[in-house]
């Protein structure tokens, strides 16, 4: 028609293998469009002719209405002369050496196969394995690409007729989705119990529920690993499930029902239902309630509850035959009473979660009773990831499945950059790893990797950089990694083949990631508040403030140093650094000896618990400088505080004495403990921040029978009122006034609420992480954009 126009679109990002030529399809039809869609290198583009409006409207129907797995990157529009097309249709994709293929992440089972599974008259009633274009299993069954089930850990399942026809319909929901299958043509459940026997019933899942029933523990393959299962209400099987794993205190996650099941134990806000409830379904830290009766083994002294929902079909067919509140039509002799479900990563301690058959069987037949598995095997092993809302705003914790390997773009590149961008592969750090590498603006953290510790968690990292690079099609020239030259990260820079390897301190990377991820490339004001990190005097770093930008910092200030007795032991046990932090301020004033510590604060010997012979230990190492490197991390001192007042002496996670410090803090605080910001010797010396005043403070609260709450409350406060001061002392050099706060002692949602609040208060800019986690789970992100200015 005369009146008629064409558009050229081209849509980049997430939106191969997702269902989006389909949904292109149908939209164009239903608006009586006339063109076709297809797959180019980078993403879909779609040529359309019609009226003006109903192009308008296509358009603008694209981004609001797209499949739940895409993610558009960006829509280009471009009016061209008609061309007279006859109809709609989906085109053979155009092939191009040029592969910028995207993965998307593993989601959640959708609405629509949430409704088949329960639907009796659907061929997939009650199928374990239901997917379609739009949920199921994606990154952790590819193998290569493109994209095709050929590539997948699908392809020794021949699809049946009618899955087929499914899968080369445009119109089905199924189309091209390469993990469709059913019970005639898909993967098979199998239960063994911890002999490796298998058990053959009729029902594999009434058999499993009646199992968890009866007190069992069940290792259940997922889409990134196994997961150790246990009825969460049974204190017994809790128990034996801590005790097994051998986890002392570290919070176990549950899986319940449904959201009302997690509004019955948590309180939760609308941000954190919506979060909880989204595609990715991750773990979501919530606020127990008053009505949460769970037993206090799962998360002890935590008032935190990590909640995920049912994101796979089995979990769903696992609380589709429970909690009905009475005796259950599938498990007619049984009460149904797994309204929630303990789900804990399948691993031992230190070790990455297991996720294929014969390595979880033979490394977890002592913790399960039984083992719930599938013939289909995962490629990549992906851990849950973790997250919470920070003043409405989600905070990620961890960041792996459902978010891997979904790309952070940073578009400060584009303005920055008039060439290319290199390639680099950024090796992250030691604790919390994963690595990253990038594809111009785009920025591919990977999933979850855990602390490289040991071999197998290394070969993890290795055979991850391996695959991402292969997947992504991404050539990196440039190496950036952490200068700590015992990192096993590290090493391993070491022994990649690059054009160039370029080292980017710890706390540096952890301003700079946080900088990527708020799109800021000025100069700023940047707070690292950390555990530990190779300093750039050899020094252990933690609590520093530095200015400058991608390109270069120049440390402003850090906090006083102080030893660390024992080194990694020092983590440890913190009542160490409470005797550092006690020997630094009072030994040489008031010649305190070994017989000296018995400083009466309410009635109560301050290290009755440690003994003298080890603080004599300690306190000849602190004398002689044995075995003790400096530190000015803020993390330590906050364990020593934990230790001082009697919270926590010794760890039996990361943390956890600082975590506990912060559960018990009074909000209502506002006193605060001295502290002297004192100018460095030389001109361009950082200053340095006496901490003796806290430490006084503290002890003499205690004397006077101030209760931890308070000091704990005063302590938070002295805290933010540190950054607040530094950071006002670099603006009166400087004139900068955007600070950005990183470091894994910013997961303190305390410190953090507290230090926003003085900051902006005072006129501040201020940024902080959100989609990037801000402890050392980011640093890749940071070292691969530092590496890129330095390159």
């Amino acid at each position: 028609m005369a009146d008629n126009k064409r558009y050229i679109i081209k849509i980049t990002g997430i939106v191969q293998g997702v269902g989006f030529r389909p949904f292109i399809y149908t939209k164009a039809k239903s608006l009586s469009l006339n063109g076709w869609v297809n797959n180019i290198s980078d993403g879909v583009v779609i040529e359309a002719e019609g009226k003006e409006g109903d192009l308008a409207y296509f358009v603008n129907a694209i981004e609001k209405d797209a499949p739940a797995l895409s993610h558009i990157r960006s829509i280009d529009v471009t009016e061209s002369v008609t061309v007279g097309y006859n109809g709609f249709e989906i085109r053979e994709s155009f092939k191009s050496e040029e592969n910028y293929i995207y993965i998307s992440p593993d989601v959640s089972v959708c609405e629509d196969c949430r409704r088949e599974l329960y639907d009796t008259s659907d061929r997939r009633y009650l199928y374990p394995f239901i997917n379609c274009t739009n949920c199921g299993p994606r990154f952790t069954i590819t193998k290569d690409t493109p994209y095709d089930r050929v590539n997948t850990t699908m392809d020794k399942f021949p699809m049946c007729r009618n899955c087929a026809e499914e899968y080369n319909n445009p119109l089905d929901r199924r189309y091209h989705a390469q993990p469709v299958s059913c019970y005639e043509c898909g993967p098979k459940l199998r239960l063994l119990d911890n002999t490796l026997k298998e058990i053959f019933q009729k029902d594999l899942i009434e058999y499993t529920i009646r199992l968890m029933a009866e007190g069992n523990i069940i290792a259940i393959k997922g889409l990134g690993g196994y997961h150790l299962a246990c009825d969460a209400n049974n204190e017994t099987a809790v128990r034996k499930l801590r005790d097994r794993k051998v986890r002392d205190d570290k919070p176990f996650a549950v899986m319940v029902r449904d959201v009302e099941t997690a509004l019955r134990l948590c309180s939760a806000s609308e941000e954190e239902v919506k979060l909880l409830s989204s595609v990715q379904k991750p773990i979501v830290l919530l606020k127990k309630s008053r009505n949460y009766d769970l037993p206090v083994q799962i998360a002890p002294g935590n008032p935190f509850l990590g909640v995920m929902l049912p994101y796979t079909p089995v979990h769903m067919l696992l609380f589709k035959h429970i909690n009905t509140g009475k005796k259950d039509i599938w498990c007619p002799d049984v009460d149904s009473r797994l309204s929630a479900l303990v789900m804990t990563s399948g691993n031992r301690s230190s070790e990455p979660i297991y996720y294929e058959d014969n390595e979880a069987f033979e490394n977890l037949k002592d913790i399960a009773d039984f083992f719930l598995s599938n013939d289909r095997e995962i490629h990549v092993r992906t851990d849950d990831s973790v997250t919470r809302v920070f003043s409405g705003k989600e905070f990620v914790i961890r960041r792996s499945r459902g978010y891997a390997p979904i790309p952070v773009v940073c578009d400060i590149f584009s303005e920055v950059f008039s060439e290319e961008v290199p390639s680099v592969l950024a090796c992250g750090g030691e604790l919390k790893n994963t690595f990253c590498m990038n594809r111009g603006n785009e920025f591919f953290l990977s999933h979850h990797i855990g602390d490289l510790e040991n071999y197998e968690t290394l070969i993890s990292f290795e055979e991850g950089i391996q695959h991402f690079s292969r997947i992504l099609n991404i050539d990196y020239k440039v190496v950036a990694y952490d200068i700590h030259p015992e990192y096993l990260s590290s090493k391993y820079s070491v022994s990649v083949k690059s054009d160039k390897k370029i080292p980017v301190q710890h706390h540096h990377a952890h301003i700079a990631s946080c900088m990527a991820e708020n799109n800021l490339s000025e100069n700023i004001i940047g707070v690292a508040f950390d555990g530990t990190g190779l300093g750039e005097d050899g020094n252990i770093w933690g609590g520093e403030f530095f200015s400058g930008s991608y390109r270069g910092f120049k440390r402003e200030g850090h906090l006083d140093y102080t030893g660390m007795p024992g080194g990694e032991a020092a983590i440890r046990e913190p009542w160490r650094m409470a005797v550092s932090y006690l020997y630094k301020y009072l030994h040489a004033v008031n010649g305190f000896s070994e017989h000296d510590w018995g400083i009466n604060c309410n009635n109560t010997r301050l290290f009755e618990a440690i003994g003298a012979g080890k603080i004599s230990i300690v306190l000849q190492m602190l004398e002689r400088g044995v075995n003790t490197p400096l530190t000015s991390s803020m993390g330590r001192l906050f364990d020593a505080v934990s230790a001082l007042i009697g919270i926590r002496h010794v760890i039996s996670y990361e943390g956890q004495a600082a975590i506990e410090l912060e559960y018990i803090a009074d909000m209502d605080v506002q006193e605060t403990y001295e502290f002297i910001i004192t100018e460095g010797e030389a001109a361009s010396a950082p200053f340095r921040i006496s901490t003796e005043g806290i430490i006084r403070g503290i002890l003499k609260d205690m004397t006077a029978g101030v209760s931890n709450s308070r000091i704990s409350g005063k302590f938070h406060e002295t805290a933010a009122e540190i950054i607040l001061k530094g950071c006002v002392h670099i603006r009166k050099e400087t004139g900068l006034n955007k600070v950005v706060l990183s470091g894994g002692v910013f997961q303190n949602m305390t410190l953090l609420e507290k230090s926003l609040n003085k900051l902006r208060s005072s006129g501040f800019e201020a940024f902080i992480h959100s989609r990037v986690p801000t402890n050392d789970a980011g640093i890749s992100l940071g070292q691969a954009v530092m590496a890129i200015f330095k390159a």
